[in-house]
């Protein structure tokens, strides 16, 4: 399918989800209601949901005057993918990691932490914005910035229900049990959503970004020591706002909530096996042939016992 048959397939089903929880909390009224709720979700998410999680995360617009070197390796690699340059966008935040997002390649953004910039050596950032530039190609980015909104806005609405619902059944509520039930498990079915488009498109991005940057083992690297990174190092915009976590390249929550029941990310080993392999396929060799989890001396139970260091570019 593509990208935008795939967000198409997504706002139908976000929206049956909306209007089975507005009927819940308010009979036929609460589904007209939340149906008009979807339908103003859906086409604010189609245009502006990019800007909203870039603001979400207070990103700054960065560019080749104000960090040439990251720059001109993100156009360099845009270049390799045949692909227009996106907007770059850097983060203040100390936990290594990063994102894409737009509606399209025209109007897409990468945006990384500045922890990821400490953290990584170059060859290893090339491989983390090329993933980022594969989900771009496949218009990932569209899908999963529209995931993110309407995730968030189908948890707002089972909130409310658990609010507003009483002690009866009037007008087909739901009532005080029932509400607490439906804020619990609308989210878990938004996220159930989010699982299933985030995980099966990790491992493709995966392999166009090695293609893109043609190091397998350099984004191999980088994903253990982002794994590493993402569960030492806290997010609290992240987890404020855990339906955003699947756009990352690795999970951002910490896992100390309940957010974490369900990662909407593969195990960061088998995505490294699968790199370690495409190497192999490639005519290179796996840094570690047979240690699962071991890529260029990094493991993904251990940070090396490195503190922070500037990067490449400052």
């Amino acid at each position: 399918m593509t990208g935008y048959a795939r967000t198409a397939l997504l706002l139908a089903g976000m929206t049956a989800l909306f209007m089975a929880v507005g009927f819940l909390i308010g009979g036929r009224t609460g589904m007209m209601i939340a149906l008009l709720i979807a339908m103003g979700t859906n086409l604010f998410a189609w245009w502006r949901s990019g800007d909203m999680v870039l603001s979400m995360y207070g990103a700054r617009e960065v560019d080749a005057r104000s960090e040439p070197d990251l720059y001109s390796l993100t156009a360099g690699l845009a270049r390799n993918a045949g692909l227009p340059m996106p907007k770059l966008y850097i983060i203040d935040s100390p936990q290594p990691n990063a994102f894409a997002t737009g509606r399209d390649p025209a109007n897409a953004a990468v945006a990384v932490n500045s922890g990821l910039l400490q953290v990584l050596s170059r060859d290893e950032a090339a491989g983390v914005i090329a993933h980022e530039l594969a989900h771009i190609k496949h218009r990932d980015t569209l899908l999963m910035s529209v995931t993110a909104t309407l995730a968030g806005a189908i948890s707002m609405v089972a909130n409310f229900g658990m609010f507003f619902s009483g002690g009866n059944r009037e007008n087909n509520g739901i009532g005080m049990i029932g509400g607490i039930l439906l804020a619990i498990l609308a989210p878990i079915a938004a996220m159930v959503v989010q699982m299933a488009i985030s995980r099966s498109r990790e491992y493709e991005a995966d392999r166009l970004g090695a293609e893109i940057s043609r190091n397998p083992l350099a984004l191999a690297s980088a994903l253990a020591k982002i794994h590493n990174g993402a569960h030492a190092v806290p997010n609290p915009e992240a987890e404020a706002n855990p339906a955003t976590a699947h756009m990352f390249i690795i999970n951002p929550l910490s896992g100390q909530a309940m957010d974490n029941l369900f990662s909407t990310h593969p195990d960061t080993a088998n995505r490294i096996a699968a790199l370690e392999a495409l190497a192999r396929q490639s005519g290179g060799a796996a840094s570690a042939p047979g240690r699962r989890g071991f890529v260029e001396g990094v493991r993904l139970d251990d940070l090396t016992g490195r503190g922070p260091r500037r990067g490449p570019w400052g």
